[in-house]
């Protein structure tokens, strides 16, 4: 037995946290979470946890490196408090961009973050579509990476956007594979489109070419992360110029990052769907499909050492 039920929220998601609490019936504990007055992070749970099954939420997303370090103690106050099991629910694993050297002289910081995370007493890791499935083998213990394919199919689904004149898309090739598995899902024809990264410091891009059919069709671009807004602007304007009729987008994390809403609201896409693993912004174009549910789900079938896969056929 893994002890009582815990729940622990950092300071990064406490929207995601509240639902993810209501759904299970479980109180979020009594926990502090602040900082000195130096700036330094403060952490103080105020309840005992002591031979207990605790699940951390905390989302990684900006600004990333308070919101980790903020989880690295909470982790490390729970280990020392005697904790049985420490699970990090983090709905968006930051610094998960670099998972190899893809130059010279460059960390590969999504297997440092895997270090530290392990260093400082977590058992167990639980996220959402991570950027590389690799990542998971970063680790020596536990990780249920959540796929983002079923998510994305029953929302466009609902939303009306699974018809014969809809084709889904992929921005680039690295995005292929989860658009496929979308587009399979769903029994829908999928492209991709081809570009080129003008920088990589900057992120920008120039979309080229479209492998695939999406003249006269309502296209769909999926991908993991939005940030500057770049690549799925360049994308959509290109399938435009080859003939698709509407372009949506959905992404499993939105960063939204610098001027990324105010971009997105003068371009050609007609709407955003995005998952609340990071806070959300409010805009007339972003519609925001929850996970709260979801990893409520996934919790109590950890806990209960019962299967996650099972919520996922074909994972």
């Amino acid at each position: 037995m893994n002890g009582d039920l815990k729940l622990i929220a950092g300071n990064s998601n406490p929207e995601l946290a509240r639902e993810i609490s209501e759904c299970l019936g479980v109180p979020l504990c009594d926990a502090e979470v602040g900082r000195f007055p130096d700036g330094e992070i403060s952490v103080h749970i105020k309840e005992t946890v002591r031979g207990t099954d605790v699940f951390v939420i905390q989302s990684t997303s900006p600004p990333v490196n308070e919101h980790y370090m903020e989880l690295f103690l909470i982790i490390d106050a729970l280990r020392r408090a005697s904790a049985r099991r420490i699970t990090a629910v983090m709905p968006y694993y930051g610094y998960a961009r670099q998972d190899r050297k893809f130059i010279g002289r460059v960390p590969i910081s999504a297997k440092l973050m895997a270090n530290f995370l392990e260093t400082a007493g977590a058992d167990r890791v639980l996220t959402l579509d991570l950027p590389a499935g690799q990542i998971q083998g970063f680790f020596d213990i536990p990780v249920d990476n959540l796929r983002i394919d079923p998510i994305f199919a029953k929302h466009l689904e609902r939303e009306g956007l699974a018809q014969d004149n809809v084709v889904i898309v992929a921005p680039d090739v690295g995005a292929a594979k989860r658009a496929s598995a979308v587009a399979e899902r769903l029994k829908l024809p999928y492209a991709i489109v081809e570009k080129t990264r003008v920088s990589e410091r900057t992120g920008e891009v120039e979309a080229r070419h479209v492998i695939g059919d999406v003249k006269g069709k309502r296209a769909i671009i999926v991908d993991d992360i939005i940030a500057t807004g770049g690549t799925v602007i360049a994308a959509a304007e290109i399938l435009l110029e080859h003939g698709a009729r509407e372009v949506y987008a959905a992404f499993s994390h939105g960063v939204f990052a610098g001027p990324c809403i105010q971009r997105l609201e003068r371009s050609p896409i007609e709407r955003v769907f995005v998952t609340n693993t990071i806070q959300p912004p409010e805009s007339p174009k972003v519609t925001v499909i929850s996970v709260g549910q979801l990893f409520a789900e996934v919790i109590a079938r950890i806990h209960e050492e019962r299967s996650v896969s099972q919520l996922f056929p074909h994972y």
